[in-house]
């Protein structure tokens, strides 16, 4: 078989994305053959032996395996990591057995923290994580915050602005107060459902740090009380808490695409109808 590089092997097998697959590589917890695997190096997957922490990786039986697409309604206090000793449940005892073949390993395109809610995508397709994650193809996500109490005005401006953090200037691809349908139509997918005196907003991110709009609203001084991602790309929250189902092959097409635009979205949807 043809050399690839052993971080989109490793993506292939459902390991990691590319991006969290090579920082395994840089990390020096990969090993090729027996030493440990450089960043960029190539394998041959019919005969390399790779393996991550020590454990062998069957690179042939996942490029192998047939490529699966799920969206799931994560509920607040499930982990998005697909192994974590310390946490109480994970994202993947919600899939149904009856949606993954035997021997397919998924793992979350990107994540969501602990205490978050909303929609994630569960794939073992690496080529496809990387298109819907990489900040190059601008697939927005979109998120439905609540606070306690509305958003001041000198709070709205310093979000504009952008926020320090320790990666760089957090900034907001948007802000907006949710409308009253909005509210309504998250309510009913939401269990438990929302405290009627919360305030809403709607919330557009490229950016994808690590409890980012939840460090950004605590910077000045609004806390969150509750933060549902409602959208990747294209796709939109259609699922009620705990929910999973496939994505069509049309939903697989339009988030492996490049830069999401609403209006050939609904082109698109118009021609399939």
């Amino acid at each position: 078989m043809p050399e690839e590089r052993v971080g989109k092997l490793l993506a292939a097998a459902g390991i990691a994305s590319r991006r969290g697959a090579d920082a395994l590589i840089a990390a020096g917890r990969v090993t090729l053959d027996g030493r440990v695997a450089a960043l960029g190096e190539k394998a041959d997957p019919a005969l390399a032996a790779i393996a991550v922490d020590g454990r062998t990786v069957d690179v042939i039986g996942a490029l192998i395996a047939p490529a699966v697409h799920l969206a799931l309604h994560k509920p607040a206090g499930v982990t998005s990591t697909v192994a974590d000793r310390h946490a109480a449940r994970t994202v993947l005892e919600l899939v149904p057995a009856r949606l993954v073949t035997p021997g397919v390993r998924l793992y979350p395109v990107g994540r969501l923290d602990r205490d978050s809610e909303g929609l994630l995508l569960l794939t073992n397709d690496g080529a496809w994580t990387d298109r819907v994650l990489h900040p190059r193809h601008g697939v927005e996500r979109e998120y439905a915050v609540a606070f306690g109490a509305p958003l001041d005005a000198e709070q709205r401006t310093s979000l504009a602005a952008g926020i320090a953090l320790d990666e760089g200037i957090g900034r907001l691809g948007g802000l907006r107060p949710a409308t009253r349908t909005e509210t309504t139509s998250l309510a009913r997918l939401l269990d438990p459902r929302p405290a009627p005196a919360l305030t809403w907003y709607r919330v557009t991110l490229g950016q994808g740090w690590k409890r980012q709009l939840r460090r950004m609203f605590g910077a000045v001084g609004a806390p969150v009380a509750r933060l549902v991602r409602v959208r990747v790309g294209p796709l939109r929250l259609d699922l009620a808490t705990g929910a999973v189902r496939p994505l069509t092959a049309a939903e697989v097409r339009r988030l492996g695409a490049s830069t999401y635009h609403p209006d050939v979205v609904a082109g698109e949807r118009r021609r399939e109808q």
